[in-house]
């Protein structure tokens, strides 16, 4: 080939986190790694990443502003429910939150980079069909609640948020979106409401 040897392909990670050093510090990791790595400083910004082009896998951060980890992967899940995630959060130790619609979790500070690596490749030999993985039609946003007493759900089909009132009840609850009318299905994380 003229020119040299064709550059090996690169498999694209999506890498969304608020910290900036965590951001930057992941994503110089990972392409040291031989990845493509394109950042995104919230759910908003990964949204429009994904509408530019798909990745390979999707590394996500669960609490960031405006847009968090869980509201952004209900809307993944939805509209690309074959891409990998693997959701990273400080918040939880070792332990999943209930209801997280993520094919990996890592708490941060808690694994080394090897096992995140070992999780990367896992999911790509299992993709784009993994098929015995079970997907659901729609998944729960996840939504902590304000001392105000009040959600703010965001909606996957339209994207825009509506505030609803708590009143009490199980973790898993629907609404209808105001805005286009889809049902809205939300998790309460209940563990928190006591802190």
């Amino acid at each position: 080939m003229p020119g040299g040897d064709p550059k090996p392909f690169s498999f694209r990670i999506l890498v969304v986190d608020d910290e900036p050093v965590i951001l930057e510090t992941g994503a110089l990791i990972l392409r040291d790694r031989g990845y493509e790595v394109h950042i995104a400083r919230d759910g908003f910004e990964a949204l429009t990443a994904l509408s530019r082009s798909l990745p390979d896998i999707l590394i996500s951060d669960l609490s960031m502003p405006n847009m968090s980890g869980f509201e952004l992967l209900s809307i993944v899940r939805r509209r690309f429910p074959h891409l990998p995630v693997i959701a990273i959060s400080g918040a939880y130790n070792s332990t999943a939150p209930s209801g997280l619609i993520a094919d990996a979790f890592f708490s941060k500070g808690d694994y080394i980079p090897e096992n995140l690596f070992a999780k990367i490749l896992e999911l790509l030999e299992q993709s784009p069909l993994r098929s015995h993985i079970v997907k659901f039609d729609k998944a729960p946003v996840w939504v902590p609640r304000s001392s105000t007493g009040y959600f703010v759900v965001t909606c996957p089909n339209c994207l825009r948020s509506s505030s609803i009132e708590d009143k009490g009840g199980k973790e898993y609850r629907e609404t209808q979106c105001v805005h286009c009318d889809s049902i809205v299905g939300y998790l309460v994380d209940l563990p928190r409401l006591n802190r």
